[in-house]
């Protein structure tokens, strides 16, 4: 098995990554680039975790041999083999010597020299990724520039701020190693100044987000078991969503009527007509069909005409255009799916007093069933599950939880004390190191690094910078935010790491004992060059995470929120009350509209089935008729013309028969004019034409 742990871990943190990236990215109208930068700041942070709990019990196993080596030094040249001892003899008394357990090698077995590398090439990638390339891309991707030195020069000055915060820390760092009497400046000095500064503006932002997770995880799930809460919360949301996706809708109306003006104003002549052109290819196709290209005047431009744009507002209006386009294409699906929840809460709460135990669903779905639903999740097991099992299962994840929770804020309070050990979690691992339990430790340290990273990640997950950061699911994140949320993940999983490694003292920086340290620790040089950060900011200031999660406890942040104007869910509110009136006036609204389209497709179906047969027949008679001799036809006629039909119900089918299809009046949208929006003619093109809108680019521009 020697690296083979390392091989596996390696490739399946891969695939994970992937799989949590393609619930919020859509693959085929993200840039590949985006894509590309987005996967590798996950896999590398995701791997960090993944990969830490084997550098913990390599660490375990190499202070084994060096114990050994200490009591037995005739043994060094075959150190990793069984230390044995007590050697006695029947006649001669002889000073025992202690007896060793055999060092065993982990099952995760990893050679000398490779995790060193290893962590070498992750780190610094990452550090690359999130100080240097995300933040250039991130701004590369709104940037509303029609030109590559336009986009460089709106992305380095738009991360001035980031880049400055950073040196801004560094410098001061930089000032105190300088003059301080006793430290003298070299290259292994200035790494490790930079990684200081790195994991201290990490660990600001590490504390607040671990503080509100290990509180509102467990909540979510407490409050997931409450129904009536959820279906409460999700009305609530419902209302609040409607008056975002009218307000997105809105203001792309407004800068739609801005481009139209400007497309009208703009000759096929101007210089800045390809400028033009690019915003409109960032159109939606409806509003591209609408516009079209004023190719029936060829005047020439003037150019002392006030009413022509300047280059600095078309880039402007080309960043304005991205993202109003972005925000109702995501706004329009979020309702889509919000919607689906609140029916689905709502058939279940009308199943919770079924007596035949089987979930019946209000609206049936469009797509079609699984085998696993068809075959596994049939519509009883659905209804024990949802009706039943759900809510006890989830009570006791929140249970569980809470009291990781509980152990995570002990033990970062106490984990600074080495004589008594107090912190829980380097109480667990230093019993199983006793017996050399490998695989115990790994477990252990894995579940609790996840417990740890998942109250972070998921926090990122669920914050929400106004409409500029949001992690949107159902593929409706754009660039921007999935490039800063790689950033972030580059930022604060070196820091929790180390935090980590200070909760079970296996940091010599903070625990301040002689002892192997791990091949991640390495990497950070002695971190005790900068004493006022190892020994007071690393050690005091995650302290704070007590009054954090006292403070989401009692949503002191919500509240805070509310009083400002922003609409939050509260319970003891009148404002929110009287959203949830909304959301249910919405919900009941959708239905009826649902319930109408339902109505008419059966309507149809049914026409289908019953006319559909008869038609046939009557094209086909028609076929056969086609056949007798023109004389008879004529016969035929001359006999028909002055008869009539002897029922009235033959004559309306006969017409019913002839007519086309009818018109579906339910559909979204239609247009007598338009062409197809599926067709290739659909989307607008500088040379008049119109062209599919199959993926949005962010660098087909130039």
């Amino acid at each position: 098995m020697s690296g083979a742990a390392l091989g596996i871990d390696v490739v399946v943190v891969f695939f994970l990554a992937l799989l949590v990236l393609y619930r919020y990215a859509d693959f085929r109208k993200q840039h590949k680039l985006v894509i590309v930068a987005t996967v590798l700041a996950w896999y590398l942070c995701f791997l960090i975790v993944i990969i830490l709990p084997l550098d913990v019990t390599m660490t375990i196993y190499r202070q084994c041999e060096v114990d050994s080596f200490r009591i037995s030094p005739s043994s060094a040249p075959n150190s990793s083999k069984l230390f044995t001892a007590n050697k006695t003899n029947s006649s001669h008394s002889v000073p025992d010597i202690p007896v060793l357990q055999q060092c065993f090698k982990p099952w995760s077995y990893i050679p000398d020299g490779i995790l060193p590398v290893f962590w070498r090439v992750v780190y610094w990638t990452s550090q690359f990724l999130t100080w240097i390339l995300l933040p250039f891309m991130q701004s590369y991707a709104r940037s509303g520039d029609f030109s590559i030195t336009g986009k460089i020069k709106t992305a380095l000055f738009e991360n001035a701020i980031y880049y400055g915060t950073y040196l801004l820390i560094f410098g001061a760092l930089l000032i105190y190693v300088a003059v301080h009497p006793g430290l003298r400046l070299d290259w292994d000095k200035l790494q490790t100044i930079g990684i200081t500064a790195a994991n201290t503006w990490g660990l600001f932002l590490l504390v607040l987000l671990l503080g509100y997770g290990l509180v509102e995880i467990p909540r979510s799930y407490w409050n997931a078991a409450q129904r009536g809460y959820l279906l409460n919360k999700t009305q609530f949301k419902v209302a609040k969503l409607m008056t975002e996706k009218a307000d997105a809708d809105e203001t792309l109306e407004d800068v739609m009527e801005e481009v139209r003006k400007l497309n009208e104003t703009v000759k096929y002549n101007h210089p800045f007509r390809k400028y033009i052109d690019t915003i409109l290819r960032k159109c939606p196709t409806e509003y591209q069909e609408r516009m079209g290209r004023n190719m029936d005047d060829y005047e020439d431009f003037d150019q002392n005409s006030n009413s022509l744009p300047s280059e600095k507002s078309l880039v402007r209006l080309h960043k304005q255009v991205i993202y109003v386009v972005q925000r109702q294409q995501r706004t329009r699906v979020q309702w889509k799916m919000l919607l689906e929840e609140a029916f689905h809460l709502e058939d279940v709460a009308k199943n919770e007093t079924s007596s035949t135990h089987q979930f019946v669903r209000g609206f049936q779905s469009q797509e079609p069933r699984s085998w696993i639903n068809r075959y596994l999740y049939t519509p009883s097991v659905e209804w024990y599950w949802e009706c039943l099992l759900r809510s006890w299962c989830y009570r006791i994840l929140a249970v569980v939880l809470s009291l990781f929770s509980i152990i995570v804020v002990w033990s970062e309070c106490t984990f600074f004390s080495t004589k008594p050990v107090l912190s829980l979690f380097a109480i667990f691992i230093q019993v199983a190191e006793k017996t050399y339990n490998y695989l115990y430790i790994e477990l252990a340290c894995f579940i609790s690094i996840f417990f740890l990273s998942n109250c972070i990640y998921s926090t990122v997950f669920r914050i929400r910078i106004f409409n500029y950061y949001y992690l949107a699911p159902h593929q409706q994140t754009d660039a921007y935010s999935l490039l800063f949320s790689g950033m972030l993940f580059c930022r604060l999983t070196p820091p929790l790491c180390l935090n980590f490694l200070g909760l079970i003292h296996m940091d010599s920086a903070i625990s301040h004992q002689n002892r192997e340290q791990t091949a991640y620790t390495s990497i950070m040089g002695s971190m005790r060059v900068i004493s006022f950060i190892a020994d007071g900011f690393y050690i005091y200031y995650p302290m704070l995470v007590v009054i954090l999660c006292i403070a989401t406890y009692f949503s002191l942040g919500t509240r805070c929120l509310n009083l400002l104007g922003f609409q939050q869910f509260m319970g003891d509110n009148e404002m929110t009350s009287d959203l949830v009136d909304e959301g249910k006036e919405l919900i009941k609204r959708e239905k009826r509209k649902r319930q109408r389209l339902e109505d008419g497709e059966n309507r149809r179906r049914e026409w289908k089935e019953r006319y559909g047969n008869q038609k046939e027949d009557f094209t086909r008679n028609r076929g056969s008729h086609s056949e007798i001799p023109s004389s008879l036809h004529a016969t035929k006629r001359a006999s028909t013309k002055y008869s009539r039909s002897n029922s009235r119900s033959e004559r309306d089918c006969m017409e019913l028969l002839q007519d086309p299809e009818p018109m579906d009046f339910n559909a979204d949208s239609f247009s007598d004019d338009c062409p197809d929006q599926n067709s290739e003619l659909g989307r607008y093109q500088p040379s008049g034409r119109y062209l599919s809108m199959s993926r949005s680019r962010i660098f087909d521009d130039i």
